[in-house]
């Protein structure tokens, strides 16, 4: 069992179309897989009760001492994906002790860009005292095809010395669209979406920690 959990204290990153896509793209590999809404805005909870028949059991753990029972649940699942509250300093500490690996998303802008110095820092303190983890790695998201701005987030975000993810999440209207019904792009018609967030799936499973774990 492995608890992934989608970081950033900036707000509107894209960290819960992050983490359904990629809970729906884990699901579909035959994982069991439990989504967690920490944060107070619940737009977790939102996009999960859009669908009467979302296959993806969620939970809302929305304060920091609620987040710590995650260890009672890791028996149940082979995934927990966590989505992460924006600005609450003690939830997101919370989820960085409870997590095996931390996906931060990252949009093409130097404001997102600065706005991880802080999140960086406090995975950096923890993998200091247990041997290095999480693991953690960036994200970029919301890139726009045909241009440079993916290239440029990469070169800046080399400073903070963690793993960037070669795949990116691309701006595209059928990720509000699928979400506004509960769904994801894994449920949609549209092919590039499709193959970013299965190529996403398959950069992590080779990324985590005891990465047999739970795949079928």
């Amino acid at each position: 069992m492995a608890v992934i959990s989608v970081l950033n204290p900036k707000g509107g990153s894209g960290k819960t179309t992050l983490t359904t896509n990629l809970a729906q793209a884990l699901h579909l590999r035959g994982n069991k897989v439990l989504i967690v809404d920490s944060d107070p805005q619940g737009s977790a909870r939102d996009w999960h009760a859009a669908s009467e028949a979302n296959p993806l059991p969620l939970v809302s753990l929305d304060r920091a001492n609620n987040i710590k029972t995650l260890s009672s649940m890791t028996e149940s699942y082979d995934h927990i994906v966590l989505d992460g509250a924006a600005k609450l300093e003690d939830i997101i500490a919370a989820a960085i002790k409870a997590s095996d690996f931390i996906l931060i998303p990252v949009q093409p802008s130097p404001y997102d860009i600065w706005a991880a110095s802080d999140l960086v820092d406090f995975i950096k303190a923890r993998q200091e005292v247990t041997d290095g983890s999480p693991q953690a790695a960036f994200v970029i998201t919301r890139h726009i095809e045909g241009t440079r701005l993916g290239d440029d987030v990469r070169k800046a975000l080399d400073e903070y010395e963690l793993p960037v993810f070669r795949t990116a999440i691309t701006q595209r209207q059928i990720y509000p669209q699928t979400a506004s019904e509960g769904r994801t792009v894994l449920d949609g018609d549209n092919a590039k979406a499709r193959d970013e967030i299965n190529a996403l799936a398959d950069e992590l499973i080779a990324m985590m920690p005891d990465t047999g774990r739970g795949e079928k």
